[in-house]
């Protein structure tokens, strides 16, 4: 169970590191004539990836913490819970805001900076469990 959690943490880490280095940042490239087109096509794409690895990862944690409530699997879990605050008052609204309003440079900028907040998150649980499975 450790290896798949490993495995599904280590794919949203790294989908998230391309979603913040390369896909967001090019958010403020595209031409507002063709932003809404181009982040309606983005949203309903990248959910049909995230969601599922997101609900596996949490099912995963839960279940983790329900078997082996140590320290680490706390914070681990922990860690999923803040993802998933920070998916949902942070991130989404920004999107629902660019998906309503359109092209926003100040708006495409704080979806940039408030997503290293679930890179690194996502970045650290991938290290755990990494831990985990080797140790």
């Amino acid at each position: 169970m450790l290896i798949l959690q490993l495995i599904l943490t280590g794919m949203l880490a790294g989908l998230c590191w391309t979603i913040q280095v390369v896909v967001y940042p090019q958010f403020a490239n595209v031409p507002a004539s063709h932003f809404a087109a181009y982040h309606t096509a983005h949203a309903s794409r990248i959910t049909w990836i995230v969601a599922p690895l997101m609900l596996g990862e949490l099912s995963l944690s839960a279940l983790l913490v329900v078997q082996n409530g140590t320290a680490i699997t706390w914070v681990l879990a922990a860690l999923t819970g803040l993802v998933w605050l920070s998916t949902a008052f942070i991130q989404i609204p920004l999107h629902n805001r660019l998906g309503r309003d359109g092209h926003n440079l100040e708006v495409i900028q704080r979806l940039v900076r408030s997503n290293w907040i679930r890179t690194l998150i996502w970045t650290a649980r991938m290290v755990g469990f990494a831990w985990l499975v080797v140790g």
